[in-house]
């Protein structure tokens, strides 16, 4: 089975790190599910199964050494040694080789972090609440103050989610952010994640050209899982990051 992948161009290319998103396409499970990383939507789980395993397979790792969280919108952190599944949880971190970070999105953007000197990696789950928090600044808070990391040094990717442009939200949810990441039009209010979540890097000390940012929306490529898109039949893509040995 051809299995497509997203991955980052300009960072974190160079071997020394696997970074990733799966798409839509291709899988064992029925349409619209296809390549349905999630059993906790209502597609048939022995097919998500078989898709995790044809990723894990493509991609040359196993599920012992990858680490999923059980996601809550949060700006919670953990940092992790081993395979297995964090609850509660919404951006891993980790000094070790060999383990693959994921995180599950379908609108919500994936974020990836590296430094460098591929000492550390970092997998973060930025949705409309994790943004808010400022979930990604806070990771590379954390990252700064456990390694001792220059954020000058930091590599990020930002992977596809939903654009701004259909990412409409209420007013209560739009007051939540600042003026220079969100726009109205007549009575509709819309929220730019993608350029919060730039900007969460940048004003944590990353360099401009060591940020990396996906242009895939996930609600305009009918390739990508959207829930804003598909609501109750939409599946959900895996991201991975992961230190190579």
């Amino acid at each position: 089975m051809n299995i497509e992948f997203v991955r980052p161009q300009k960072v974190m290319n160079n071997g020394n790190v696997l970074c990733c998103i799966t798409t839509g396409t291709g899988g064992y499970s029925a349409l619209p599910y296809g390549l349905n990383m999630s059993l906790k939507v209502n597609d048939n789980p022995e097919a998500v199964i078989k898709n995790r395993n044809a990723v894990y397979s493509a991609l040359g790792i196993s599920n012992e050494k990858i680490v999923l969280q059980k996601q809550i919108h949060s700006a919670n952190i953990s940092y992790v040694t081993e395979g297995g599944t964090i609850p509660a949880n919404d951006a891993l971190i980790t000094d070790k080789k060999n383990l693959f970070l994921a995180v599950s999105v379908a609108d919500c953007y994936p974020v990836f972090l590296t430094d460098t000197s591929h000492k550390v990696a970092a997998a973060i789950h930025s949705g409309w609440r994790g943004t808010e928090k400022n979930i990604t600044g806070l990771t590379v808070e954390k990252l700064k103050n456990k390694f001792e990391i220059n954020p000058v040094d930091m590599l990020a990717f930002i992977g596809p989610g939903i654009c701004a442009e259909h990412f409409e939200v209420g007013r209560e949810v739009y007051e939540k952010f600042s003026e220079n990441v969100r726009f109205s039009n007549g009575e509709k209010y819309y929220v730019d994640l993608r350029k919060n979540i730039f900007n969460q890097l940048i004003n944590s000390g990353l360099k401009n050209d060591n940020i990396e940012v996906s242009g895939l929306c996930t609600y305009g490529n009918p390739k990508l899982h959207s829930y804003r898109r598909d609501r109750e039949v939409s599946g959900r893509m895996f991201g991975f990051i992961g230190l190579l040995p």
